[in-house]
């Protein structure tokens, strides 16, 4: 039996400013002279193009670029847009599968003019997009099962974060933070009390807590953080106790420029600053004492794929994983090639056309 073909997002799903891209808007210069000399010149080259980067990756943003091929490929003729999709071919892997360096990801094939003017658009998508489901994807794999959040929205321009969050999820992510990052699948962005809301109730951590419980709590689960005072044992304990069943998790966020207060004696074996196994271990010794087993322990602040990997081989405690900027850094590039016109080979030197027998057709 053969097995289900797996579905892609909708076009209406990614919100494109679809006359802006027709347009050529976001289009590097050259290739919207490229459109322009072929229409002026009446040539009608059938090209297939093929689409590739050179890193061991995680595929995202191929259902936004076939969107863009969607909805954006085509002509305009006497003053009206004629619609292009229907006459080029598109195969392509989907989002979420594992790449290989130069492996073919994508081709496209049909009148170059058709879809000249989306190149940009299209390799920025899979840029960006891979980029975050790759980093994700080695974060949530070094967790080892562990629920990973996608904390990143604080670290980049706002209007990134709906493919972003997408981007996320594909690559693992339990939850994001922001309900746009959860829009593409309906979804609602999840966090903690935070420490401005702390600060606002006169740094009284159980003060807060308490009230943020009293609104929210039946909503979502109730997660605060604990390291205000930089006594995360402490206050740990003592909102855990003020709130009881209510709470569901405390996060620990210490800077790494400070020690929390309950390992000032311990100091001269491990590296004390910032949240370490060590704090993660007193505060879950702290918890289960009072009785509150229950009680989950999230942990943020720089954490890396390496790093979340080094806490699980310690063993910790740790219940989930808060991890911002490192997912939407590094880079992830994608280059896309013409490598035959009209049925003859065409690809500039040191490229040739690579086929790939994982690509499924798009209809």
């Amino acid at each position: 039996m053969s097995a289900p073909a797996r579905t892609r997002l909708p076009p209406e799903t990614f919100e494109l400013p679809v006359e802006r891209i027709r347009a050529g808007r976001y289009t590097d210069a050259y290739f919207n002279h490229a459109r322009e000399l072929l229409e002026w010149d009446g040539y009608r080259p059938r090209v297939l193009m093929q689409f590739f980067q050179r890193e061991r990756t995680v595929l995202g943003g191929m259902d936004e670029a076939i969107g863009i091929l969607r909805t954006c490929a085509g002509r305009m003729a006497d003053g009206a847009w004629q619609d292009g999709w229907p006459d080029i071919e598109v195969h392509a892997l989907h989002d979420g599968d594992e790449v290989e360096p130069w492996e073919t990801v994508m081709t496209v094939e049909g009148d170059y003019a058709l879809y000249a003017h989306l190149e940009t658009v299209m390799l920025g998508v899979l840029a960006r997009r891979t980029l975050v489901t790759r980093n994700v994807r080695e974060v949530v794999r070094a967790a080892r099962g562990k629920p990973v959040l996608y904390f990143a929205a604080r670290f980049d321009h706002w209007a990134v974060q709906p493919g972003d969050g997408w981007a996320a999820r594909v690559g693992g992510a339990s939850a994001v933070s922001t309900d746009a990052q959860a829009a593409w699948w309906d979804g609602r962005g999840i966090g903690t009390v935070p420490h401005a809301l702390i600060a606002a109730y006169g740094g009284d951590t159980v003060r807060a807590a308490q009230r943020f419980a009293d609104r929210f709590a039946g909503e979502l689960d109730v997660t605060v953080l604990v390291d205000f005072e930089n006594d995360s044992v402490g206050t740990a304990v003592a909102v855990a106790d003020a709130l009881g069943d209510r709470l569901w998790g405390v996060r620990l966020d210490t800077s790494d420029s400070l020690v929390d207060r309950s390992l000032w004696q311990e100091m001269g074996s491990f590296r004390p600053t910032g949240v370490v196994p060590e704090l993660v271990r007193k505060v879950r010794r702290a918890l289960d004492a009072a009785g509150h087993e229950q009680v989950r322990i999230v942990v943020s602040g720089g954490f890396t794929a390496e790093r979340v990997a080094a806490f699980e081989d310690a063993g910790t405690p740790v219940d989930a994983y808060g991890v911002g900027s490192v997912l939407i850094r590094g880079r992830n590039d994608f280059t896309a090639d013409v490598v035959r016109a009209d049925g003859r080979p065409s690809a500039k030197v040191g490229r040739w056309e690579r086929p790939n027998p994982r690509l499924s057709p798009v209809a």
